[in-house]
């Protein structure tokens, strides 16, 4: 049983946030980081329904493109 399950998170260019699991076939989306982290908790607890094998925990990887110029 998996304690963890890590999402990497980034901001869509369309608005909002798109978080996809590492290691697992979960994908979600929020308009607000709110939003996005109980989209995430229903995206896990629906993708692991017994509790017992459900992940303790949910970390969020924020990820952030930045570009400068030369």
């Amino acid at each position: 049983m998996n304690t963890e399950i890590v999402f990497i998170v980034e901001q869509d260019p369309d608005g909002g946030f798109t978080a996809h699991a590492v290691g697992s076939s979960i994908f979600t989306q929020g308009d607000t980081p709110e939003q996005l982290r109980e989209n995430v908790r229903d995206a896990v607890r629906c993708h692991f329904p017994d509790e017992g094998t459900r992940p303790k925990v949910i970390r969020l990887h924020h990820v952030r493109d930045e570009l400068i110029a030369a």
